[in-house]
């Protein structure tokens, strides 16, 4: 479900679409880190994902000439475990490679409207 805060006009029940995008970052390198952690010799108890993003709403509702999207999003990727800071630095490069949603907030995708169905 999305929605947004009521002052935007939502109801305030769940995520707005930007917070979606902060959330599927974060999922996608938590995926990614319990998915190849094995394959790269790392092992850890717990990983989380601090994330935020910088957003001006103004761009979006038309009263400033301002980026309508993310002026940027920050993380920080949280280990339990005991690595050496090191092979772990290595291994968050290694997730920001290898996450697909990182990779389409990063490098441009080509965004196709493939038409207007009205039913």
């Amino acid at each position: 479900m999305i929605d947004e805060p009521k002052g935007m006009g939502g109801t305030d029940v769940a995520m707005s679409p930007v917070e979606a995008i902060l959330c599927a970052l974060g999922g996608c390198q938590a995926i990614v880190a319990a998915a190849f952690a094995k394959a790269q010799g790392v092992t850890f108890e717990n990983f989380f994902v601090e994330i935020e993003g910088d957003i001006d709403l103004a761009g979006f509702m038309g009263k400033a000439d301002v980026k309508i999207g993310f002026q940027e999003i920050r993380y920080k990727m949280h280990f339990k475990t005991n690595e050496p800071m090191e092979k772990m630095e290595k291994f968050a490069a290694f997730i920001e490679r290898t996450c697909p949603v990182g990779d389409s907030l990063v490098n441009k995708v080509k965004l196709v409207n493939a038409g207007v169905v009205i039913e």
